[in-house]
């Protein structure tokens, strides 16, 4: 399932240059997560890296992208093939 960073977001930059699949950018006024590309890390690390960084405590799973493990392997070998 992909994330998604909530209200409670500081704006701090500590979870975009983590992400393995450039799936976080600047919003307006917090940072977004793009579901098409977030895989939870699966492929490049065992855990969220956007979540083991954040501060705020604000990024949780996103739940209209319910996706499995496999599903979300095969989005990060997409991406990066």
């Amino acid at each position: 399932m992909a994330l998604m960073i909530n209200e409670a977001c500081t704006a701090c930059d500590a979870c975009e240059p983590v992400c393995p699949n450039q799936a976080i950018s600047t919003g307006d006024p917090i940072y977004v997560i793009d579901p098409l590309k977030c895989t939870e890390c699966v492929g490049a690390e065992d855990e969220p890296q956007c979540k083991l960084v954040c501060p705020a405590d604000c990024i949780l799973p996103n739940p209209d992208w319910e996706e499995s493990q496999d599903d979300l392997l095969l989005k990060y070998q997409q991406l990066h093939s």
